[in-house]
């Protein structure tokens, strides 16, 4: 078998468009949602546009999501192995989901009846376009013809240099998914904080700062990445952003941030924040993306 023969395979939450993952040949896999209790699958916005979504959510309807069980993983690796494929699989956080688990049992069991194949899997600790960037970079080292043992120990060694921050322009879905308590939410939302979060070492979500009006946190938000990305200001890497039906807040921060990186390879890219993870943030969140120092905390 060609050593090079392999195929490099995620799951939606990545947050980046079908397109984005076609021109890159990177397969996926899709995570499962509930909107007002019918059962949907997070197909990057195909069967509900992201903007249908969120309105949905703005207008009250519920949300939950479930994540990808073995049996659907066992199907989904098992096509790529009939065809003679290696397989080299990211999986969203295990910070923020169990699906990394159910992906190892299937992969584990796939082992024994496909022994003479390769299949590696990669803990992100990663989320949404955060962990879209380091897809995308292991996509262009597959393409530069470097062996799935090569990319699997990038992926392992460069993998806490992906740095997510997030804020949010409103508390309430934050209060509704139980993570803020109705009176901090109400008191937040009247004086406009604007809580300021990031994604830890360890791949959970975490609330940095509570900043007041969504102009400073824009700003902070640009620090965050003037403090710890490669080389400051000089940075030369992919930037990605995502929003979750907020395009102008998104803007303004792409605007601030290739103002202040002249050196940034192309401009910023805004992605829609999907909806696995969108379910969670509600409409109202942005995110930048950006490679930098190891996470420590």
């Amino acid at each position: 078998m060609n050593m090079n023969k392999y195929i490099i395979t995620t799951e939606s939450t990545v947050d980046l468009s079908k397109e984005h993952l076609e021109n890159i040949n990177v397969k996926y896999i899709c995570f499962h949602y509930e909107l007002d209790g019918v059962e949907y699958i997070d197909d990057l916005g195909e069967t509900i546009s992201s903007e249908a979504f969120y309105n949905k959510m703005a207008e009250g309807a519920t949300t939950k999501t479930s994540q990808v069980n073995v049996g659907e993983y066992k199907d989904f690796f098992t096509k790529f192995l009939e065809e003679g494929y290696d397989i080299l699989h990211i999986s969203l956080s295990s910070g923020l989901s169990g699906s990394v688990n159910s992906a190892r049992i299937a992969i584990e069991s796939l082992k024994e009846k496909y022994p003479n194949q390769k299949i590696y899997l990669v803990d992100s600790l990663a989320a949404s376009s955060g962990f879209g960037l380091l897809v995308n970079t292991l996509a262009k080292l597959k393409d530069d013809g470097k062996t799935i043992e090569e990319v699997y120990e990038f992926a392992e060694e460069n993998k806490l240099n992906v740095h997510h921050w997030f804020f949010t322009t409103t508390l309430t879905y934050f209060v509704r998914g139980g993570r803020v308590s109705a009176v901090s939410g109400f008191l937040g939302n009247i004086l406009k904080i604007c809580p300021l979060l990031n994604v830890s070492n360890e791949g959970k979500l975490i609330p940095r700062e509570k900043i007041r009006t969504k102009r400073k946190v824009m700003e902070a938000i640009v620090h965050k990445m003037v403090q710890f990305a490669d080389n400051g200001v000089n940075y030369n890497g992919d930037c990605y952003m995502c929003h979750s039906n907020c395009i102008e807040d998104a803007n303004a921060v792409k605007d601030l941030v290739e103002a202040k990186f002249p050196n940034l390879k192309g401009k910023v890219l805004i992605n829609n924040i999907g909806t696995t993870i969108g379910s969670h943030t509600g409409p109202g969140t942005v995110a930048l993306f950006f490679y930098g120092e190891k996470r420590v905390n």
